[in-house]
């Protein structure tokens, strides 16, 4: 191949879904508009060429298919070797999601290219030429700007924080494909289990309901709990709750934690620090409930409510249950 320029997307499925890969679209299409160069995507694996048709469909110029049966499942050293085989020797922009797979082929690239990374990135601009992007560090506690000093590098890029790249029907591109042999690995992929808790998945959910250190305690959380139970919804936690042992970091919303865009958000006891924000202000619907009238959450709230989650979260979830009958 000749050498990569421009800036590519790593087109990775989260059990069998692109939803990341069209989030990178929309970042990635607007990032080589700023830059005037090409937006390419790369798939990796066999028998993609519906997934290339919509992937040009959704902004990219070009796809380039790694053909190769071995790389569709996710053994990472063969992963990330056949997309340095596609980004090296070149002047690559590479967008990889914040996954966990995306975090850890985002870092074995880069090593592989010989370039800087900057992770968890949720926003850039181009200056003077150059590319300069925004991410959380130290927890969360302060926000960086990291400017890159050379045509290549590679990034993940926040979930939730650009929408899905529309879809133009009838868009076209240019596909290429392109051999990988594997070589011998010390790693094999051997299955994906989920986790089965009984709850509503708090990435995917429509409906959100939080609790922060205003629950005042673990034993609060037995209230958000009952809501979202109510309500058909995922619960969630502010960081502070998390750091404080209430409940574990599976629930965290904000930078450092998942970044969702439900329907509704329900935030209970939360004060609404810059970091929690960041994670949920995509919400359609920001429900606030608080004692404190002036804490940030409360401004960001479609509907705030003044009072005492103990007192409230219980009347509004037997509500919603006599409303359905339940």
């Amino acid at each position: 191949m000749a050498p990569a320029t421009g800036v590519f997307v790593a087109a990775l499925p989260l059990r069998g879904a692109f939803t990341s890969s069209h989030e990178l679209l929309n970042a990635g299409r607007a990032m080589a508009d700023a830059l005037k160069e090409p937006l390419t995507a790369v798939l990796l694996g066999g028998h993609l060429s519906d997934q290339a048709s919509e992937l040009m469909e959704r902004g990219a110029d070009r796809v380039v298919i790694v053909e190769c049966e071995a790389l569709a499942k996710p053994n990472e050293e063969l992963q990330a070797a056949a997309l340095a085989q596609v980004f090296g020797g070149g002047a690559a922009k590479v967008l990889f999601p914040s996954t966990v797979n995306g975090r850890s082929l985002a870092a074995r690239v880069s090593v592989l290219m010989k370039t800087g990374i900057a992770t968890d990135v949720f926003e850039f601009a181009v200056e003077a030429g150059a590319l300069k992007v925004k991410r959380a560090g130290y927890g969360g506690n302060i926000i960086s700007e990291v400017t890159f000093s050379s045509q290549s590098c590679v990034m993940t890029l926040q979930a939730m924080v650009w929408p899905p790249a529309p879809r133009t029907a009838g868009k076209t591109g240019a596909t290429d494909r392109v051999p990988f042999t594997p070589g011998a690995t010390r790693t094999e992929f051997v299955a994906f289990e989920g986790g089965d808790s009984g709850e509503v998945d708090l990435a995917s959910a429509d409906i959100v309901v939080s609790g922060g250190r205003g629950v005042g305690g673990p034993d609060g959380f037995k209230v958000i709990r009952d809501l979202a139970k109510a309500l058909g919804a995922a619960a969630g936690a502010s960081r502070a709750a998390v750091d404080s042992g209430w409940i574990p970091y599976r629930y965290q919303v904000g930078l450092t934690g998942r970044t969702i865009r439900p329907k509704m958000y329900v935030a209970c006891g939360i004060s609404g620090q810059i970091q929690h924000l960041a994670g949920m202000s995509s919400a359609k619907t920001i429900v606030a409930v608080n004692p404190d009238p002036e804490c940030p959450m409360m401004k960001a709230a479609t509907l705030a409510v003044v009072g005492d989650l103990h007192e409230l979260l219980p009347l509004i979830a037997a509500e919603v249950r006599k409303r359905k009958g339940a």
